[in-house]
């Protein structure tokens, strides 16, 4: 191990710890005027969100210093699905949400909120690449039917549950990342094909089945408005295009320089909730094109490093842990500003270690700690090897 962190990726966890002080200074100055309205306590959340940054930094850090070859152990395996699909059944169960939105996401525990399918995105990562490198290094993965039932059957019954929260983003978030880690699995492309269109046959029916039972639980007013507000918000100016329009608003005023520091206007109240989903407009109106390129920029080069790990390594395993955990950090992104921008509908992901939020910061952290390890073990690889 201490050879191993003679490898430490520097440059990855200098990219996380500015985005993880910037996204504090963000969540203060977007949150002090709902604090204050709330809890009359502008650092209310800026609080909040710091003891999730204290409590994250060391769980980044345990985890890069975890092999990542023990989530391939059988046992391991079993118990990462076993407590995710648990948990995932108990948000059933024992979850609570907001009502306005039908959603049921967390579950309380005497530490805090806990939102499962956070951790399922990161799940489901770890045990395909797992399997499909035990397949590798079997020889048994081009074997169609020995490689495609049990990790097709935990992903359509992970995304299942998850779309019983009615947590869209989160299941499209596990379905993309799991297509991901297929794809990086080396399967030749025929067999790819084969096991994407496999994938939906098991995906679509059991979306319709939801559809049928579960319709009005799943096509919420709020949502509906939020596909047709997608269409065309100006339709709906006081209605769903209400948060899409001030949106705009904050994005398009703020321009190179932005407006200052804590001198936005649309979290004034025209922007629901501006320190989670939506904190990348406050971020656009107040600091311009310099604070969007902080976080894009940031959060870029960590998919990129993570991308180019996959291409280095010879490992499987690490390549598609790489691949996995890279595509987890660029799709939510994609999802959170593609949202709020109306590039596609508004699905409520949070921006990675921008957004308000302890879940998804500490398990967002989580990630980026497995990510580590592997960035360490590809760099000893190479180094063992001369290059």
């Amino acid at each position: 191990m201490k050879k191993l962190y003679q490898h430490f990726d520097y440059p990855l966890f200098i990219t996380y710890i500015i985005l993880a002080l910037f996204g504090l200074l963000m969540v203060y100055s977007s949150s002090m005027i709902q604090g204050l309205n709330k809890f009359d306590d502008s650092t209310y959340y800026f609080s909040k969100q710091l003891k999730h940054v204290i409590i994250a930094i060391p769980v980044f850090l345990i985890m890069a210093a975890i092999p990542h070859r023990h989530y391939k152990e059988k046992k391991a395996m079993i118990a990462m699905v076993a407590v995710m699909l648990l948990s995932l059944g108990a948000v059933l169960i024992f979850g609570f949400g907001k009502e306005e939105v039908g959603s049921k996401s967390w579950i309380r525990t005497p530490v805090g909120n806990f939102q499962p399918s956070e951790f399922a995105k990161i799940i489901i990562i770890l045990y395909f690449s797992s399997f499909f490198a035990k397949k590798n290094e079997k020889g048994t993965l081009e074997q169609f039917n020995k490689s495609i039932g049990p990790p097709l059957f935990i992903l359509g019954l992970t995304a299942g549950l998850v779309m019983l929260e009615t947590d869209v983003g989160a299941t499209l978030i596990i379905v993309f990342v799991a297509m991901t880690v297929i794809l990086a699995s080396g399967l030749r492309f025929k067999s790819f094909l084969r096991m994407i269109v496999a994938m939906f046959l098991v995906l679509i029916p059991m979306i319709g089945i939801l559809l049928l039972f579960k319709r009005q639980s799943i096509l919420t007013g709020s949502r509906q408005g939020r596909l047709m507000a997608f269409m065309d918000p100006f339709k709906y100016p006081e209605g769903s295009g209400f948060q899409i329009i001030n949106s705009f608003l904050a994005i398009g005023s703020g321009g190179l320089t932005g407006l200052g520091l804590g001198k936005s206007v649309q979290k004034l109240g025209y922007l629901p909730e501006p320190h989670t989903d939506m904190i990348f407009a406050v971020i656009s109106e107040e600091l311009g094109i310099f604070g969007t390129t902080i976080v894009l920029g940031g959060i870029g080069f960590i998919v990129f490093r993570a991308f180019s790990l996959g291409l280095k390594t010879k490992s499987p395993q690490a390549r598609m842990l790489a691949f996995g955990l890279g595509s987890l950090f660029g799709i939510q992104t994609v999802l959170n500003i593609g949202g709020l921008t109306s590039v596609i509908p508004l699905t409520g992901v949070t921006l990675p270690f921008i957004s308000y939020g302890g879940t998804s910061f500490i398990l967002l952290s989580l990630a980026l700690g497995i990510l580590m390890n592997v960035s360490m073990f590809v760099k000893k690889e190479q180094s063992d090897k001369g290059v």
